[in-house]
Parts: C-alpha cells; sequence; structure tokens
C-alpha cells in the first residue's frame, strides 16, 4: 500500500484528475457486468444467458480500451482510434439486438423480459457514452445518440416487439445515453482545462523569474552603459592626444582609470542590492505567491533583528524553495519556519509535494544557495522527510543569540 500510495503522491495534479477520470469510466464496465451478467444468467439460464452474459464482458472490455485510447487522443498522445470506435459501435449494436431477441424468442417469463430489457439498456447506454468521447463536435455527439435511440426503436419493429415497448426503449437509450454521453463530453473539457491551467501556472513562474532577470538587467544597463560611453570617447582621445605627443593623454587615461574603478564600485552596489533580499518581505512574498496558486501556506518565526547579511542569504533560501514549490512539486500544504535556537538562525521549509531544489549551478538551485550560506558560515540541507514531503533546512550561525528559542507567527 505504501508503494501504491507513493505512486499516487509522485502524479501531478492533472495526472492525478485524468487518473481518476479514467477509472470512473472503467468502473461503469465494472458496473455493467456485475449489473446484467447475473440476471441473465439467473433468467434465461446458463447456456443462453451465459452467451449473453460473455458478449456484455466483451463489450464492456471494448469500452474500457476505447476510454484509454479516446482519452490520450483528446489530450494529443495518439490519433483517432476510428476503427476501435466502429468496432465498439457494432458490438454495442450487436449485443443490444442479441438482448432484444432473448425478449421475444427467449424462454418465457417476466424475468427474462426484465433481465434482456436492463442488458439491452445498459449496453447501449453505456457504450453510447463511451462512444462519444472518441468525437468532437456537438453535432456528431448529438448524432451518435440519436442514432443508438432510432435503431433501438427500428430494431425492436423488426423484431415485433410492441409499439410501447419499442418507444420506451428508444426514450431510455436517447435520455439515458444523453446523459452519460454529456458527462463523457464534460470530463474530456474538464480534463483539459486542468492540465491548461497546470500549464499557465508553470509559465507564470517562469515569468516571474524573467522578469526578474529583465530588472537586474536593466539595472546594469543604466549603471553601465553612461560610463562604458565616457571610457570609450575618454580613451579614444587619450589616443589621438598620444600620437600627437600631447601630455594630456596621460590625465586622459587617469580620468579613464577613474571612471573604470567608479563603474566597479556601482556594479557592486547593484550587485549587492539584487542579492541582498529583506528576509521579511520574501516571506510575505511566498505565503503570498503560494496561497494564490492553491497552495496552503502557513509562515511563522520572525525576521526582525537579525543582522542584513543573514536575511539576506535567507531569503534568498525563501526564494529558491518557493520558486520549486511551485515549479516542480505538488505541494497542497507548505510550512515555513523562522527561529532562532542556540545562536544560530533556523529556517525550515517543508513542502508535502515530491519537488526538492534543482540542484544546478552558477547561482541557482543548491548549489546556488550553498555558496550564498557559505558567505556567512551557514548550511544547507534537503531531501525527503516522512511519507512523500520536502524539507529543506538552512541554518546560520548567529553571534550575541540567547540560547533559548524564540518563534512568533507573522
Amino acid at each position: 500500500m505504501r508503494g501504491a500510495g507513493g505512486w499516487w503522491r509522485r502524479k501531478s495534479t492533472p495526472a492525478k484528475f485524468e487518473a481518476y477520470i479514467r477509472w470512473s469510466f472503467h468502473s461503469l464496465a465494472v458496473v455493467e457486468i456485475l449489473l446484467v451478467g447475473p440476471a441473465i444468467v439467473a433468467a434465461a439460464g446458463f447456456e443462453l444467458g451465459g452467451w449473453v452474459f460473455l458478449s456484455v464482458c466483451v463489450h464492456a472490455a471494448l469500452c474500457c480500451l476505447a476510454v484509454s485510447r479516446t482519452l490520450d487522443w483528446a489530450r494529443g498522445r495518439r490519433t483517432q482510434p476510428v476503427g476501435l470506435l466502429w468496432t465498439l459501435g457494432a458490438v454495442t449494436a450487436a449485443v443490444g439486438v442479441a438482448a432484444l431477441a432473448v425478449t421475444k424468442y427467449g424462454p418465457d417469463g417476466d424475468d427474462v423480459g426484465s433481465a434482456a430489457g436492463g442488458t439491452f439498456g445498459a449496453v447501449l447506454i453505456y457504450g453510447t457514452g463511451i462512444l462519444v468521447l472518441g468525437v468532437r463536435s456537438r453535432r456528431r455527439v448529438c448524432a451518435t445518440v440519436g442514432g443508438f435511440a432510432a435503431g433501438s426503436a427500428l430494431a425492436a419493429f423488426a423484431l415485433g416487439l410492441p409499439a410501447p415497448v419499442a418507444l420506451v426503449g428508444a426514450l431510455g437509450v436517447l435520455f439515458g445515453g444523453g446523459f452519460v454521453a454529456a458527462s463523457s463530453v464534460f470530463s474530456v473539457w474538464l480534463l483539459n482545462a486542468v492540465y491548461e491551467l497546470d500549464e499557465a501556472r508553470e509559465t507564470r513562474a517562469r515569468l516571474a523569474v524573467a522578469e526578474e532577470r529583465l530588472r537586474f538587467g536593466r539595472d546594469l544597463h543604466d549603471v553601465m552603459g553612461r560610463n562604458l560611453a565616457v571610457i570609450a570617447l575618454k580613451s579614444e582621445l587619450a589616443v589621438q592626444l598620444a600620437r600627437r605627443g600631447r601630455s594630456e593623454a596621460v590625465e586622459q587615461m587617469i580620468e579613464v582609470q577613474r571612471i573604470a574603478q567608479e563603474s566597479q564600485r556601482e556594479v557592486r552596489d547593484v550587485v549587492r542590492g539584487y542579492r541582498e533580499a529583506d528576509l521579511t518581505v520574501e516571506l510575505a512574498g511566498a505565503q503570498g505567491v503560494l496561497t494564490a496558486a492553491g497552495i496552503e501556506c502557513e509562515v511563522t518565526g520572525e525576521a526582525a533583528g537579525l543582522p542584513v547579511e543573514v536575511q539576506s542569504a535567507l531569503a534568498w533560501v525563501v526564494r529558491e524553495a518557493t520558486t520549486n514549490v511551485l515549479r516542480h512539486g505538488d505541494a497542497e500544504r507548505c510550512a515555513v519556519g523562522v527561529r532562532v535556537s542556540e545562536g544560530r538562525v533556523v529556517l525550515t521549509v517543508e513542502n508535502d509535494g515530491a519537488a526538492g531544489a534543482s540542484d544546478g549551478g552558477g547561482g541557482s538551485g543548491l548549489a546556488g544557495l550553498r555558496e550564498r550560506l557559505a558567505a556567512v558560515d551557514g548550511t544547507l540541507d534537503a531531501g525527503r522527510v516522512g511519507d512523500g514531503a520536502f524539507r529543506l533546512v538552512a541554518k546560520v550561525p548567529l553571534v550575541g543569540a540567547g540560547a533559548g528559542v524564540r518563534e512568533v507567527t507573522v
């Protein structure tokens, strides 16, 4: 059971919903067999009823196969299973006609008529609902349902059944099959909508990262653009003066050196401002973003009073962990806690999804976080805990912190 539970938790939310849709339709096949099989065997006898029961089992198996193939087609994973749909339609019609024939030419008795009529209705209603999974236009859906309803009436008249019986059977197929068909069409629409919403959430996370990169690029451009232009002009002027043997060339190069050093300082200021994030702001932002994404987020602890460099390092841990929960996991809950214990700050981020931080380089992922924490003598531990949860723990020494633990709700 633990393995089955892990398999389920490793699935994304859209994949879970798709599995639910599939097994809902498969369960109808089981209901079809259990509903009509024993009744027809008991009423018509083992010999005749057994053949009808076997045909119902074949029909149910075809329906299950059609569900799998048509849902894959609806998600764009395979071509439309036209041949399978025609086969299912033919088998549905054949089993329905056979059930009507049993009511007319089978053993006498009300039980036989009721059991055969139930078989007829169950097969046509379920078969019609599964067939419309393989079509897209409303016109074809209506034509499928109406065609089977009209066909059932014609078959009943051809076998010599009374007109009221034929009419009731046709109406049952029309309304019952129409209901199942509408449920099938709505299920496919809802499945596609869930996948599209999940893709939109991933796109939003990628856009947030891209926007942050653009902001940093604009800041660098604003700082370096003017200075580089001045350096280029003064360097060109110094070259011209040097060729003429003018002593002012030295002064121009001294000015170039000064501007270059000033540019280095300004770039360091930009990078420092980019890296020194505010922990309180990041905690509030993480809670807001995760809540907006439908993830229950609980934030505890306080960042007030912590050194700026410690807040900056831990703020980047919160930002990276939040990004990974949004992009790589399937979490429903996320807990973020900050506490001071035994002279060090401990930040814990735990979610019930399967996501962990990506071990990237160049300032991203676990490697980048460890580099930032190492600058303040901090450590980072990340991995799975319990049954499907992921926990990230960052610890940073804090000089002068009390030995007790203080933790309050933000």
